[in-house]
């Protein structure tokens, strides 16, 4: 299998990537051919997971635009993925220049692509951490040049959390982490789920089965599992809902057509969304 010049040296390109997986949904261009297989095995069970994820982007955009409008400028992206058009910094820097963004990712693909892409960017860092790990993503340099955690910041966990099993304590993770934030950051969070998907859980369940096998297990938890995550956040209207029924932008015509969501897609509206404001 040949080398492309963008992959970082030392990383086995013979083994699946969720962050490329996610990137070959979307129709991005960093991944590699084991990594198309994964996703091609998974939509035979769930041919609409493109769908939801470029749900899943729609529903990230318009709350950053949210953060930007209630005056929160700063943002923590943790399992930001491999960089495409329309990410946070992109985003968030056409509703306030003077933002600031640190992405975090484990994907050591998705770090080496986010430095090369960020690299002139003096707003905005690329940290190399894990979300099991909370105090390390805190402590990064990163982090304390260019966020001010005596302000509010948006905390994304933007389909990221259904990759950390019970065991790995993900509500401990979130909680401190929120506990680190100053009272009115937010906390912009999608999440995998059973619920609103067109299909019987067992034909979902081959799809989740794909992602076991590469030894990145999928967990479908259920709204009130997901409800959880927002202790000690107020939520947002409309609450805890679907991704295209957060907030819809469908009047200007523009977010959810050029996102390529088709809201009207069965499969866009698996899984939830929602944003918590700390008290």
């Amino acid at each position: 299998m040949e080398r492309p010049a963008w992959a970082p040296p030392g990383i086995d390109i013979s083994v699946p990537s969720v962050s490329r997986i996610y990137d070959y949904y979307l129709g991005g261009s960093h991944n590699f051919e084991v990594d198309r297989q994964a996703a091609r095995r998974a939509m035979e069970f769930m041919p609409g997971l493109p769908k939801i994820m470029q749900a899943n982007r729609a529903f990230m955009r318009r709350a950053v635009r949210h953060a930007v409008a209630e005056g929160v400028t700063q943002f923590l992206d943790i399992g930001s993925g491999i960089p495409t058009f329309g990410n946070v910094h992109e985003i968030a820097r056409a509703a306030s220049p003077a933002a600031r963004v640190v992405y975090v990712d484990h994907d050591p693909v998705a770090v080496a692509h986010s430095h090369a892409v960020l690299v002139d960017d003096e707003h905005t860092g690329v940290v190399a951490a894990d979300l099991r790990k909370p105090k390390e993503i805190l402590a990064a340099p990163e982090v304390a040049q260019l966020l001010d955690l005596d302000r509010p910041v948006a905390l994304l966990l933007v389909a990221v959390l259904h990759f950390l099993e019970d065991t790995d304590r993900p509500y401990d993770a979130v909680a401190e982490l929120r506990d680190a934030l100053a009272p009115g950051s937010l906390l912009i969070l999608t999440h995998a789920s059973y619920d609103g998907i067109p299909l019987t859980q067992e034909v979902a369940g081959g799809a989740v089965g794909v992602y076991r096998d590469i030894r990145n297990p999928l967990v479908m938890r259920t709204g009130d599992q997901i409800s959880g995550f927002f202790e000690g956040f107020e939520m947002v209207e409309p609450g805890l809902v679907s991704m295209p029924d957060w907030r819809p932008d469908r009047a200007e015509g523009g977010e959810d057509g050029e996102d390529g969501e088709a809201p009207e897609d069965p499969y866009a509206f698996s899984g939830y969304a929602g944003v918590g404001r700390k008290a």
